[in-house]
């Protein structure tokens, strides 16, 4: 029952975030940012924020950096969405998992024509 709840608190911290960073976010710095995922610790003290984001790795470091200086704002966005004792603290981490895909297809291409 409690891995049921913490994905639904996981998956509903996603939705608000998502939505706020997209709507709501006004930082420059802050570019084509896609919330992958959040895994909040059993104690929903703290929240772990998966991003990916569009662009190089200028753009990726700035964008997370606006994100790290908007967690206040992101943070007060999740309190006032979601009815919990504790608001997670928000820790963003870059999603690198496209881009590990993309890297995996791209090799098991090269090897198909190198057959």
């Amino acid at each position: 029952m409690a891995v049921e709840r913490m994905r639904r608190v996981d998956e509903a911290m996603r939705a608000v975030l998502s939505d706020a960073i997209t709507g709501e976010l006004k930082d420059p710095r802050v570019g084509f940012v896609t919330v992958t995922d959040v895994k909040t610790s059993p104690d929903l003290r703290h929240a772990r924020v998966h991003v990916s984001v569009l662009g190089d790795d200028e753009a990726k470091s700035a964008s997370l950096d606006g994100l790290r200086s908007a967690h206040g704002f992101l943070q007060a966005r999740v309190a006032d969405s979601l009815r919990m004792k504790h608001t997670p603290e928000l820790a963003f981490l870059y999603d690198d998992t496209a881009e590990k895909a993309f890297a995996l297809e791209q090799l098991m291409r090269k090897q198909e024509r190198d057959r």
